[in-house]
């Protein structure tokens, strides 16, 4: 693989060490490119001997707020808290860096991950599941993709409702690097009755129950050697909770009527709209089996926090509703109205706006105001028309004239 990499020495690190490094940088196989002061673009390096305010200022530039993959290197001692303000101020990695070329192997090995996730993240497969440019956005989904294919753990996805998290549990098992890999088994937790709880999860056997007339698969034996996503989580009563602590840990299990201990091997993607962790202080939660499914937690951000992804989401969504056409376009207003509106139903709430523009579309390669329905403009603060409407005015005018008329009857009785 042709791994780039931009190295960058600040201030009384441009010697000897700093120039061994990158020798030995290109040694390894790095094409390495040298920046005296900012003009970076993609993954990189800042040396330097002391950090300071500029050494953190240098790092957030470079980094461009953290859309780039920047690794912060002391040709010094380094020290824990000099390690925190380095990744808090933008920094990817940091290391101590005073050893040339094994200074050069480790950077090298972090270059050519970051590499591989960018790479991921840019395929067309991952560009054409989940849509979105915006600096949120891209570091969920590198943090997503390098846990997806590199590691086995479980994931725990927490967002808000039509944030996405179906679409995101799909992208970890479609990244997920196992040979012969099976299906993605999906179980939604808010739909299961409480009675087949045990059949939906470890299936039965034939006889267990009434109505039990042959043996059934459940949805840990479906999802061995493949991915069993456990679709809002956070609604799973208690006693489904203490179940599933053993299968979870154990991978093994029996069905329900039968005595057999069966292996399953599965990885596990949870999602839920809930805070699970707060419900596991509040004692709602077993925190026993929060961590065995929290492997890795990704909070997906809502879609006001991402709004530059606004207009490229509304395309596709354009682009999936006539794939074999070519995509309408947004006139301005439209544009100002879809980037102003707020959407509390976040993703899955903008794509319904779409749809009903579409149902309003009168022809032509061009999505206008009238397109609009007039309760979205209302949705989205507008007043949608004269405010005095015919009701209005008439129930006003029946008042006025009932007072006139009360009035005269008074005059006239003088009072």
């Amino acid at each position: 693989m042709d791994i780039k990499a931009w190295v960058l020495s600040v201030g009384a690190s441009q010697g000897r060490v700093s120039e061994a490094i990158v020798d030995c940088l290109r040694l390894n196989g790095v094409d390495v490119q040298i920046f005296t002061r900012y003009g970076t673009h993609g993954p990189g390096v800042v040396l330097f001997r002391q950090i300071d305010g500029d050494i953190c200022d240098v790092v957030r530039d470079a980094s461009r707020n953290r859309n780039e993959y920047v690794l912060a290197g002391c040709l010094e001692a380094l020290s824990a808290e000099t390690a925190r303000q380095l990744v808090r101020a933008g920094a990817s990695d940091v290391l101590c860096c005073n050893e040339p070329n094994q200074a050069a192997q480790e950077i090298r090995v972090r270059l050519q991950r970051w590499e591989e996730v960018n790479r991921l993240i840019s395929s067309t497969a991952v560009r054409h599941m989940l849509v979105g440019e915006s600096q949120a956005w891209k570091q969920t989904l590198r943090q997503v993709a390098e846990v997806a294919h590199y590691t086995d753990a479980p994931v725990l996805i927490q967002g808000e409702s039509g944030t996405g998290k179906e679409l995101v549990a799909r992208l970890v098992h479609a990244l997920d690097a196992r040979p012969a890999k099976r299906d993605l088994i999906i179980l939604d937790c808010s739909t299961i009755v409480p009675e087949l709880s045990g059949s939906e999860f470890f299936g039965h056997e034939r006889g267990a129950f009434t109505g039990a007339v042959s043996a059934r698969d459940g949805a840990f034996a479906l999802a061995d050697g493949g991915t069993l996503f456990l679709d809002e989580v956070g609604e799973l009563p208690s006693h489904l909770q203490t179940q599933l602590l053993r299968v979870i840990q154990e991978h093994a299990f029996k069905r329900v009527g039968g005595n057999a201990w069966q292996r399953s091997s599965f990885r596990l993607v949870c999602a839920t709209n809930r805070d699970l962790w707060a419900h596991v202080q509040r004692g709602e939660f077993r925190a026993d089996l929060y961590f065995r499914l929290a492997g890795f937690v990704c909070t997906l951000v809502p879609l006001r926090e991402r709004r530059e992804d606004i207009l490229p989401l509304v395309r596709r969504f354009l682009e999936e509703s006539a794939p074999d056409e070519a995509p309408l376009d947004l006139d301005a207003p439209v544009q100002e109205y879809l980037l102003k509106r707020e959407y509390p139903g976040n993703v899955r709430e903008l794509k319904q706006v779409v749809g009903r523009m579409l149902c309003r579309h009168a022809g032509g390669r061009l999505l206008t105001a009238g397109c609009v329905p007039p309760h979205d403009l209302l949705a989205c603060g507008e007043d949608g028309g004269e405010w005095r409407d015919q009701g209005f005015e008439f129930a006003v005018r029946r008042a006025l004239g009932s007072r006139t008329a009360r009035c005269r009857c008074g005059e006239q009785r003088g009072e």
